[in-house]
């Protein structure tokens, strides 16, 4: 073989392999954005990953997964909702309805999978929940829908409760007129009266349960949202403290030591929204996805918690919970 030609022949076989290996499909990416820090939300990240991996996609193989998390400055969400669109990420996962409306502020075009709890309708995000329209569709868990039910098993757990203190977050807008509404309309016919009282720091949750000690409420009721579930564990030990028998939206409180929680299985959701983000990955339009409605709720009292406060549980409840923690 002639010099030249062997040259060429090398050179030839040395481009193959770089144009094979151009020719590759890059791994698709997913932003994944939320209002919180990533602690408290293990279990729940486990059951995004778990719903991806039904979907065919694992994190670190196929698919790769942009965390932004604001760790409870609600006002850093437009501004990282805007870096996983200039990322130009395939999907943009936004866990609950304040990061939903950032990330459509923030894009018309990328795919976003929510989980809210107010009907997504009502929010602006979707045009219906059958046939979304646009780029948004996601999970709705019914955290107004369920307000009504939380404060009949707090008032069967308290029977003699007359007098309800019910906490929530005013940077959570929406839910937390959603949940007064609820609530105010349940009260009418049960001979409950509610004061609202709102907290979005640490600080304002202390001030909260001291007045307490002034008031004297019969129960308390504590709003949905990232922002109670970060403060689980100051809410609960504030509540036994002041011996006040509160009700929570998710398992998360009673673990913490919270008496009492029923709501929907947050972990379920975010199974659903992997499953969702995994689908639109593989060529689905978010307008084509109808927003799933839960179906899975649970009830988890803390029986250990209700022995301090000396409550006994009814049996009634304690045969429908979904789990007694001893």
């Amino acid at each position: 073989m002639k010099r030249r030609e062997f040259i060429m022949l090398l050179g030839g076989a040395t481009a193959w392999p770089l144009a094979a290996r151009a020719q590759q499909p890059a791994v698709p990416v997913i932003g994944f954005l939320h209002s919180s820090s990533p602690d408290a939300y293990a279990d729940r990240l486990r059951a995004f990953r778990l719903g991806l991996k039904d979907a065919g996609f694992v994190e670190g193989e196929n698919v790769t997964i942009e965390y932004r998390w604001a760790d409870n400055q609600v006002d850093r969400l437009p501004e990282l909702a805007a870096d996983l669109v200039q990322r130009r990420v395939a999907v943009i996962v936004a866990p609950a309805g304040v990061m939903a409306r950032a990330a459509k502020a923030a894009t018309s075009a990328i795919p976003i999978v929510f989980i809210v709890g107010e009907d997504p309708v009502r929010q602006g995000l979707v045009a219906s929940l059958a046939r979304p329209g646009g780029n948004l569709t996601g999970i709705n868990f019914f955290v107004t829908e369920l307000a009504a039910k939380r404060l009949e098993l707090l008032r069967e757990l308290v029977p003699g409760a007359t007098r309800v203190a019910v906490l929530v977050n005013p940077t959570d807008a929406a839910t937390a007129e959603g949940t007064v509404g609820a609530l105010e309309a349940a009260t009418r016919g049960m001979g409950l009266q509610i004061r609202v009282l709102n907290a979005s720091t640490r600080r304002e949750i202390d001030a909260a349960f001291a007045g307490f000690v002034r008031e004297r409420p019969d129960a308390l009721f504590v709003g949905s949202g990232p922002f109670w579930i970060d403060r689980r564990v100051q809410l609960a030990l504030l509540a036994v403290l002041h011996r006040i028998p509160a009700t929570y939206q998710g398992r998360e409180f009673a673990e913490a030591g919270g008496l009492m929680s029923y709501g929907a299985s947050l972990k379920d959701a975010y199974r659903q929204v992997g499953v969702y983000a995994g689908r639109i990955l593989k060529g689905a339009k978010p307008a084509d996805l109808p927003v799933v409605q839960s179906s899975k709720f649970e009830l988890v009292i803390n029986a250990q918690t209700a022995s301090m406060l000396g409550i006994t549980v009814p049996q009634t409840l304690l045969v429908a919970a979904d789990e007694v923690i001893e």
